[in-house]
């Protein structure tokens, strides 16, 4: 008896960190949620007052109001001074590192860093920053991302982005193209009019077609082939209904 109870303590000591960890976690993916400082930090409110209660509530509404303007509006979040605090004039991903086993990195970033309401330890860019939404019209973010040399958008691996925001990433700047917003760039090809005029060597005039004879075959050679009898017989075969002379 005495034993089984102390197996009970263990596997109870055992167990409660792991779901007292659990519900930390999702306290602190709420509260990241609802924050949008410059910095978003992550942090557990215990509210035990009906004042702290009352204060919260209103850093709350205060902190959604600030969420869904720039939801409805994210070019404004990189106007801001909280953008300028934080980033300042470098894109979103310059200060960003992977974390990876070994030495070498992997060739694809993860799928996604928030799979319900949890999000990874080192979120990529994006997932990182609640402010930083990808939009067709935030063209000073789509900028970041796309190389002013070749036109086309960076690798993930170059910027840590996970394979969800770059695929936001394509079908934005695809839009934006489309709206005008971005410059497409187009390979420059020399035009020649050598290349399209018959005045040069490698084009000559065509011939006048020779007269044929009676009897005579365009191709001196076409004459000399003889089809096999057996195929002969066979197509004939096949097509016998419509080789029956007309009455």
């Amino acid at each position: 008896m005495a034993a089984s109870l102390q197996r009970i303590g263990i596997v109870i000591c055992r167990s409660f960190p792991v779901i007292l960890q659990r519900n930390l976690q999702r306290q602190i993916i709420r509260d990241w949620k609802i924050t949008s400082s410059a910095a978003p930090v992550l942090r557990v409110n215990f509210c035990t007052s009906s004042s702290s209660s009352s204060s919260s509530a209103d850093s709350t509404d205060s902190a959604e109001t600030l969420v869904s303007r720039y939801a409805a509006r994210p070019w404004e979040y990189l106007e801001s001074e909280e953008y300028i605090e934080r980033y300042g004039s470098k894109p979103v991903w310059s200060n960003y590192r992977r974390n990876h086993k070994g030495g070498v990195p992997p060739q694809k970033t993860r799928k996604t860093c928030i799979r319900g309401d949890k999000i990874c330890a080192n979120a990529c860019p994006i997932c990182r920053d609640p402010n930083v939404i990808v939009h067709y019209k935030n063209v000073n973010l789509l900028q970041q991302f796309v190389s002013p040399q070749t036109g086309m958008l960076y690798d993930p691996t170059r910027t840590g982005v996970c394979m969800k925001q770059q695929k936001l990433l394509n079908k934005a700047v695809d839009t934006a193209r489309d709206h005008g917003l971005l410059p497409v760039q187009l390979p420059h090809v020399d035009y020649s009019k050598e290349d399209y005029s018959n005045t040069h060597g490698a084009v000559a005039p065509t011939p006048a077609p020779f007269s044929l004879s009676s009897g005579e075959m365009w191709y001196s050679w076409y004459g000399s082939i003889k089809a096999d009898e057996r195929e002969l017989a066979r197509v004939k075969r096949i097509y016998k209904e419509y080789l029956k002379p007309n009455v």
